[in-house]
């Protein structure tokens, strides 16, 4: 009974080895490459052009360590690169126009992987905003309008936070890192610790682990067939054209106001999700535009 027993698993392991080397798919396959040692490692990187200095055993198993992670987050990566079809033309004229580095698109990514996240503290959109700070840069933000989840304005609020974190620091890495450790936390840091590059100071978990998290999203997104993501342009979330309206008066129902412009309230909350209740009370005729979408809606 024993031999049996012992024979049984033995056939067991043979087929289950079988099905692992002739049964997965040819895209199974790309996945399980992505795992451990044989996935590919870049040699070299920047973060808006300044070297990340990979000579450094911690800093290439940092960053080992978050390519591994996304890499290995199918869905979550895919739908990253998908939305990023739609959101990045948006965001990249914008930085321009400030003259902030494009590779700080990658910062909106892992603070919200492109949606209109809100976390447990209050940090709401796209470029995760607190009440106080959106104000401190010129947003509005009540419960009627919070212009957190407005993509333009609050790329342009964080521009200026980014612009007046390098004036701070003198690099683009720090003003990143401050952008999660923020310019005081930071600044002590450097103060306390008497070094001045990020890849030298000794953060907290989440900071330390923040630059690591935008270089890995930048070299996945910009590869990402090479790390197992074969995405088609068809894929893709594609952009869908609008037109803006100017609004200078209250409006009292937003749902009869979407069915004016041949749209449903549904529709209209999507493309204006600054929009935050069902309706738009306006006294001091302050002007708004409104996004009305044309097609693919």
């Amino acid at each position: 009974m024993k031999t049996n027993k012992a024979l049984v698993s033995t056939l067991i392991v043979i087929l289950i080895a079988g099905l692992l080397v002739f049964g997965i798919s040819g895209e199974n396959k790309d996945k399980l490459l992505r795992v451990g040692t044989k996935m590919y490692f870049p040699t070299a990187v920047d973060f808006a052009g300044e070297t990340t200095p990979l000579q450094i055993t911690d800093v290439k198993e940092r960053l080992d360590r978050e390519l591994l992670i996304n890499a290995n987050l199918d869905a979550t990566t895919a739908l990253i690169i998908k939305r990023a079809n739609r959101a990045f033309p948006v965001i990249e004229p914008i930085l321009a126009k400030y003259g902030v580095p494009d590779d700080f698109k990658y910062l909106a990514v892992i603070e919200s992987g492109l949606v209109n996240a809100s976390s447990p503290a209050g940090a709401k959109g796209v470029w995760q905003f607190m009440p106080d700070t959106a104000k401190e840069k010129g947003m509005e933000v009540n419960d009627l309008v919070d212009e957190r989840y407005h993509l333009e304005k609050s790329t342009e609020a964080a521009c200026k936070y980014l612009l007046a974190a390098k004036s701070k620091f003198g690099s683009w890495t720090l003003a990143a890192a401050s952008y999660n450790g923020g310019m005081t936390g930071v600044g002590k840091k450097i103060e306390e610790q008497k070094v001045v590059d990020y890849y030298d100071l000794a953060l907290t978990e989440e900071t330390s682990r923040y630059v690591f998290r935008i270089l890995a999203l930048k070299e996945i997104m910009k590869n990402p067939a090479t790390y197992g993501f074969n995405i088609y342009p068809t894929d893709l979330y594609a952009s869908i054209p609008f037109k803006k309206i100017e609004v200078d008066s209250s409006i009292t129902d937003l749902a009869d106001f979407a069915k004016t412009q041949g749209i449903n309230y549904k529709i209209l909350k999507l493309h204006n999700p600054w929009l935050r209740d069902k309706k738009l009370l306006n006294p001091t005729k302050k002007k708004y535009e409104i996004e009305i979408p044309l097609s693919g809606y």
